[in-house]
């Protein structure tokens, strides 16, 4: 099973670059293997990647951005679910992979429900925080999925410039 992270190398936003970088620079520290494939450089790249990403997965604006993680041909998912599972250190399970001898993630998969049940705990106790006074005063404000939004639509809106820029500059060339 190969694990393929779509990518775009010439992508003017810099957080889709860290993102890709933290993808690729994790799984390369953990040696699982991989294969990068580029959406700026290979249309068909592109188009396979947008095409099999699940429609409940995709954005508002319907245009998936990179990075998006398959392995093979099933979707595993986008940079925000692999943090997600790499925080909760099910990283194999979300990649479709067996853990391997000595993980701590095959520890966690045969914990007791008595931890779940203090995971739920603590995810109460989480969101029953008390916000800071930063918070109250409107200088550091939580983000929204409203917020996540907005920004994903603006590094899709980069994106498509930087593209149609960069097709008007083949068709000078040509």
């Amino acid at each position: 099973m190969v694990i393929k992270v779509f990518v775009a190398t010439s992508s003017g936003s810099t957080m889709i670059k860290k993102k890709q970088q933290e993808v690729v620079g994790f799984l390369e520290a953990n040696k699982i293997d991989f294969k990068e494939l580029d959406i700026a450089c290979d249309e068909d790249n592109r188009k396979w990647m947008r095409e099999n990403v699940p429609g409940e997965k995709k954005p508002q604006n319907g245009i998936p951005l990179p990075p998006q993680i398959f392995n093979e041909e099933q979707y595993c998912g986008d940079f925000d679910s692999f943090f997600c599972a790499k925080e909760e250190n099910i990283i194999y399970s979300f990649l479709g992979l067996a853990p391997p001898p000595g993980s701590s993630e095959i520890e966690k998969t045969e914990g007791t429900e008595e931890n779940e049940a203090n995971a739920e705990e603590d995810a109460e106790a989480d969101s029953a925080e008390v916000p800071t006074e930063e918070q109250e005063e409107g200088e550091e404000q939580p983000v929204t999925e409203e917020t996540e939004a907005a920004q994903e639509e603006e590094e899709a809106e980069e994106e498509e410039e930087e593209e149609a820029e960069e097709e008007e500059e083949e068709e000078e060339e040509s």
